[in-house]
């Protein structure tokens, strides 16, 4: 069983930042991609970046110059530091990991059980 633990969400004023973390347990052999979406009340769900083994990253057009995904290989966590955030921001943000488990290396599209992001004067 593989596990994904987020932390990090809360309320925040227009402007301000806020730090997510999404730390991986189980039988992990590898992770491959791990990344952040998001889901506003009344819309899909979105890719908002994702990160790959290598540190290679991309993020949605909304949000780039802004947050910044980053990874801990060693700690099988991964990181978004969200600034200048804004009300358009608000959403449930859903960590991801690409992940490999056990002794036969199964796949798993494994996913955390989302954190509140409410931006709000």
């Amino acid at each position: 069983q593989v596990d994904l633990v987020e932390s990090g969400g809360g309320l925040v004023r227009p402007g301000g930042s806020l730090r997510l973390s999404c730390a991986a347990s189980g039988d992990i052999a590898i992770i491959n991609d791990m990344g952040w979406y998001r889901q506003a009340p009344g819309k899909q769900r979105e890719l908002v970046a994702i990160i790959n083994k290598d540190d290679r990253t991309r993020y949605v057009d909304s949000v780039k110059g802004r947050f910044t995904i980053s990874r801990d290989n060693a700690k099988k966590t991964v990181y978004l530091q969200m600034n200048s955030l804004q009300p358009e921001d608000t959403a449930v943000y859903y960590c991801y990991a690409d992940v490999r488990y056990g002794a036969k290396w199964f796949a798993l599209d494994a996913w955390g059980q989302g954190t509140q992001v409410t931006v709000s004067a």
